[in-house]
């Protein structure tokens, strides 16, 4: 929540939320003065959000709070492109049904985040609205025209593609559009600043210059940090791949318990970030314990994706399963085939199987280092079956638990 009293621009900054800003006077002045309209674009590569989309739909949230008109694109175009940043391979090309069920599934997600009604509610869109009946030609003499290719190919979004040698011409086209989202925003809405994650940032001054050096309009961006660790690694990966705010996909548990394990480091950024409290106060906690601090903001961030009453209910889970007890009745389970683990399963295959590890030779050398205990009893050999007819819980680690119960 936007504290009250204090300036957009200026809280942003304070939260750490600031981090790309093509003008920082200019922008102060927009996100400080009379409303404005701005927009955020996410694409609909999958069906749910992940919690690397949380800074920008926070300050999405935070900008409307201090009462700028926000657009939310649900990129129903670019997803059938797929954005080359970062990449050192192509994306998997996804149908246009695919897409189509994603960019839904995603709106709702989207509106747990952000004000979608009322007098100041976020219009959401998908680009494929204004993409769909664009003919090829029309678009690269309307737009195209206007991007330098040595440009293009010098930017951070086409690097590693560029350097693995497979960039392709789908892959190019993936800039163009994505420019052409913030001229077509600032024709029919007014459209003034953008807002983004930073490994968009290329994709985003783009949008500028097409304004600028095309109709001769001045236009803003600024990007919000990517969620990286103090490790400078990306936060918000698991075993099972990312960290998604869906129940379905990642666990309430699962997803306090990252970020009880995170480094200490990454503790008050969290909270700037995932929380309400004041900056006083969040230095304040982390001056403390800072134990009981991971504690809070595991809590609030938990609280924040899926609700004060699943957060209470994944942090008293924790409780029970770290006293000692080693068991919960709410903890992480999995079924497991009952006539299977009757017969004996191979402690590879059952961590792989289960989620603990990602593949059997991870799971080989996680025994080999000591770091699997089943049923309170440390696996010491690779090839250790097994056999249980009643449910049972496997440790990895110190503090990831799963029971496995075993169904017909």
């Amino acid at each position: 929540m936007l504290i009250k009293g204090q300036k957009p621009f200026q809280f942003l900054k304070e939260r750490g939320l600031l981090y790309n800003v093509t003008n920082e006077k200019e922008v102060e002045e927009l996100l400080n003065g009379k409303p404005i309209t701005f927009y955020l674009g996410i694409d609909p590569t999958a069906d749910a959000i992940h919690v690397g989309h949380l800074c920008s739909l926070r300050t999405f949230r935070y900008l409307q709070e201090a009462g700028h008109k926000g657009i939310l694109i649900i990129g129903g175009a670019t997803a059938m492109i797929g954005d080359p940043s970062g990449r050192t391979d192509m994306r998997t090309m996804l149908t246009e049904e695919k897409v189509q069920l994603n960019l839904e599934t995603m709106k709702n997600f989207a509106k747990k985040f952000i004000v979608t009604d009322g007098e100041n509610g976020a219009k959401i869109v998908s680009n494929a609205e204004w993409m769909k009946n664009y003919s090829y030609i029309d678009f690269l003499r309307d737009v195209g025209a206007y991007f330098n290719v040595n440009t293009m190919l010098a930017a951070e979004a086409y690097k590693k593609r560029l350097a693995n040698g497979g960039l392709t011409f789908l892959e190019m086209g993936y800039m163009p559009i994505q420019a052409y989202d913030f001229e077509y925003l600032n024709r029919t809405y007014g459209c003034v600043l953008e807002v983004g994650g930073s490994d968009q940032w290329g994709n985003m001054v783009a949008g500028t210059e097409l304004l600028r050096r095309k109709h001769n309009v001045h236009a803003n961006a600024f990007t919000t940090p990517l969620l990286l660790n103090a490790q400078g690694e990306k936060m918000g990966k698991t075993t099972g791949g990312a960290l998604w705010v869906s129940q379905d996909k990642t666990s309430v548990y699962d997803l306090y318990q990252y970020f009880m394990n995170v480094d200490d480091r990454d503790v008050e950024k969290l909270l700037r970030w995932f929380s309400d409290f004041s900056t006083a106060d969040i230095q304040k906690i982390c001056a403390g314990d800072i134990r009981e601090a991971k504690k809070i903001m595991a809590f609030e961030v938990t609280k924040l994706i899926h609700g004060e009453e699943n957060a209470k209910q994944a942090q008293a889970t924790a409780q029970e399963i770290f006293s000692g007890a080693g068991v919960s009745d709410n903890m992480p389970s999995v079924a497991y085939n009952k006539q299977e683990l009757a017969n004996g399963v191979n402690v590879c295959a059952l961590l792989a199987d289960i989620g603990l590890a990602s593949s059997r030779s991870e799971a080989r050398r996680l025994v080999q280092q000591g770091g699997i205990v089943v049923d309170g009893e440390k696996i010491q050999d690779f090839s250790t079956n097994i056999q249980k007819t009643d449910e049972f819980v496997v440790r990895k680690g110190k503090k990831i638990f799963i029971k496995v119960i075993p169904q017909a």
